[in-house]
């Protein structure tokens, strides 16, 4: 069987969007890829941190998991993208950071990738498909390959069903309000297996 290495990068400020992340990490293994969790570093200003408790909790919490990298995602075959939305769009961290891949991009190091995304936001209606579509517009101009997970089984009407990616609403307590946990598993491991079909084909 070929072997897939998927980087799962999130941003997270209180915790949501590293639950999803770690899902999609326990997916991706139990389809058998070798698996990165990541994070997307930090912009905000310490003392905006420190004014919230929670989001100062979940920075200390998770002082222990990598910073993603470029090397990350050249590492990668494929890429599990796990963001909040902010006014209907990615946060400006992970922006900053798709900005930073120019030199990949120049080389072709980006092109073939199997990408898929995850997305929360504190509104049903708050954005949540846009940012996942904003996001996937990045990975166009890559040349990568997105594995949306349309509604290739059942768990994503259960879920709330979005066919672009596994999205889920947060409460004014952080409580998320969908079981999203199965989606996540199928969308991540629905992005194993597409990229798995890609890089055996790729090889031959």
């Amino acid at each position: 069987m070929t072997n897939v290495k998927l980087a799962v990068i999130y941003y997270s400020s209180t915790g949501t969007n590293h639950t999803l992340a770690n899902w999609a990490a326990d997916g991706g293994r139990e389809e058998g890829a070798e698996v990165r969790v990541l994070k997307i570093p930090e912009l905000a200003p310490q003392s905006a941190i420190d004014s919230n408790p929670v989001w100062k909790a979940h920075v200390e919490a998770t002082k222990h998991i990598p910073t993603v990298t470029l090397d990350d995602l050249d590492w990668a075959d494929a890429i599990i993208f796990s963001i909040p939305t902010r006014f209907g769009n990615m946060p400006g961290q992970v922006k900053q950071f798709l900005d930073t891949t120019g030199g990949l991009w120049f080389q072709g190091k980006l092109a073939n990738k199997v990408v898929s995304a995850m997305t929360s936001a504190q509104n049903s209606h708050g954005g949540q498909e846009q940012t996942i579509l904003s996001l996937y517009t990045s990975m166009y101009h890559w040349g990568a390959i997105v594995a949306a997970p349309g509604y290739t089984d059942p768990v994503i009407f259960s879920s709330g069903g979005n066919p672009y990616g596994t999205s889920v609403t947060v409460d004014q307590s952080g409580k998320m309000v969908e079981d999203v946990e199965k989606s996540v598993m199928h969308q991540a491991k629905r992005t194993v297996t597409v990229a798995r079909a890609i890089k055996a084909g790729l090889a031959n």
